[in-house]
């Protein structure tokens, strides 16, 4: 196998001769220019596996260096090298095309994994390995052939290829964490750890030990070290769900964190370094929260350097019957059924004209409470338990983008419609304790729901304490 080689741009002999010895330290061979017009002659004279280029050059730009390999050599990786707290145009680059960024003074360890990194995304860029089964398993997974979902694949595809933070914007319920997780096993991270967390579900004392980790005896309970989540994703993917929901005190920590690429743990007196990609999503609109102050606008250009939107059910009505197979035979799969419940013409096209606010996730609560529910091994449409009432699909600013009337969870002990009258409408033979009870038993249900069954974040949408929420699933029979 040939020597990698790695072109170097930058007008201080300092970092040139740095670089140049740290990376023939791992055997590859190094060619440092100055200027741009040296850099555009070596591009044009050889094809590289690797590129570092500074942000001021004397004659230009590193941008232009990345605009120029983005369009002319894209099979190779380019990293841009910024000054100390110049975070606008590392972002600027990784919007142009860019890879990565290091930081002066260059962290010697950092540098190292961000090449090796590099080194295999330039070697499946070169031979396409992984590209076919990139695609192949993402269609496995992202269940659909409507024109959006084909669009979602592709573009998972090309994200994956570099490492320049995402952000997954979609309604509730849409698969955005699958979304992540593909980007993250497409990638040259795929052998790292992908660590979900759900921001909205950490209560808020607790943010900064969780994230960063903490130092025995730092805090009353601290009795012993801990890590957090961004070491524990160190050379993997940090997937932030519901990024809205972070207070701005962790917003300004967070941002610190990815712009340095170091933490400090509570009572720690040294930062580590940590070489995580951040990808977030929420269902919230980001931008307008950003407008009203409820979320730090530099935050929001850090982690939305590139935005993928996942559409929601009712945009791909089409895929709906590939989507409810799929998740009956899951269904079989789980249950240790020879044959998965068949849906009857009726149901699936009940299922088809159903406007989905609660999208995939829903559909999968309707399929589960349907095959429980239904005689023998057919699903009609009074099976699916489909609730009636017009479905409002709001968008408004910072609000859920979905209706507010989901169908209750297959786990729920009524398994009653969300539009029954029974628990909509007090009539004179239900007492008023008991049709309270159920408005209470559906909105807890639908929260549980919502926040895959983290009784915190539930609690906090309900807007009650945690203690009271448990007091009311006692109450109320819930398991």
């Amino acid at each position: 196998m040939s020597q990698q080689t790695v072109l170097v741009i930058d007008d201080e002999r300092d970092i040139r001769e740095l670089l140049t010895i740290t990376l023939g330290r791992m055997d590859l061979k190094v060619d440092a220019v100055g200027t741009v017009a040296e850099a555009r002659q070596a591009l044009s004279e050889r094809s590289y596996d690797l590129c570092f280029t500074d942000m001021r050059l004397p004659d230009g730009s590193g941008q232009e260096i990345v605009e120029l390999i983005a369009a002319q050599y894209d099979e190779t990786p380019v990293a841009m090298i910024t000054a100390y707290g110049n975070v606008d145009a590392a972002v600027t680059a990784l919007k142009a095309g860019a890879f990565d960024f290091v930081s002066k003074p260059v962290d010697i360890q950092m540098l190292r994994r961000l090449v090796r990194t590099a080194l295999k995304l330039a070697e499946e860029k070169r031979t396409g390995a992984g590209a076919s089964t990139a695609s192949t398993g993402s269609a496995e997974r992202l269940i659909g052939d409507s024109s959006a979902m084909q669009q979602v694949r592709n573009t998972i595809v090309k994200l994956a290829r570099n490492q320049a933070p995402v952000y997954i914007a979609g309604e509730s319920g849409v698969g955005k964490e699958l979304v992540a997780r593909l980007i993250h096993e497409q990638g040259p991270r795929a052998t790292g750890p992908f660590i979900p967390v759900n921001c909205g579900a950490i209560p808020s004392e607790l943010m900064e030990s969780e994230f960063f980790g903490h130092r025995k005896g730092s805090f009353t309970g601290a009795v012993a070290d801990k890590e957090g989540l961004f070491q524990a994703a160190h050379g993997g993917t940090l997937f932030l769900d519901e990024v809205a929901e972070l207070p701005l005190h962790m917003q300004v920590k967070l941002l610190r964190a990815i712009q340095e690429k170091a933490v400090r743990p509570i009572g720690a007196r040294e930062e580590i370094a940590v070489d995580v990609r951040i990808l977030s999503a929420t269902h919230k609109n980001l931008a307008a929260l950003v407008e009203q102050g409820q979320f730090r606008q530099d935050l929001f250009y850090r982690i939305n350097v590139i935005e993928l939107r996942v559409p929601p059910l009712r945009e791909r009505r089409g895929d709906v019957p590939l989507l409810a197979d799929f998740v009956l035979r899951q269904l079989a799969n789980k249950s240790g059924a020879s044959a998965p419940v068949r849906l009857l013409p009726e149901a699936r096209q009940a299922l088809e004209e159903y406007g989905f606010p609660g999208n995939v996730r829903e559909l999968e609560n309707i399929l589960e409470r349907a095959v429980a529910m239904c005689d023998g091994d057919r699903i009609d449409a009074s099976d699916l338990m489909l609730p009636q009432r017009p479905q409002n699909h709001s968008a408004d600013t910072g609000a859920p983008m979905h209706a507010t009337h989901h169908a209750p969870s297959a786990f729920s002990p009524s398994h009653v419609p969300a539009s029954s009258p029974s628990t909509n409408t007090p009539s004179s033979e239900l007492p008023l304790d008991d049709y309270i009870s159920n408005l209470e038993r559906t909105a807890i249900m639908k929260a549980l729901e919502e926040s895959r069954y983290n009784k915190t974040a539930a609690a906090r949408k309900l807007g009650i304490t945690f203690r009271a929420l448990r007091y009311k699933l006692k109450k109320l029979g819930i398991d």
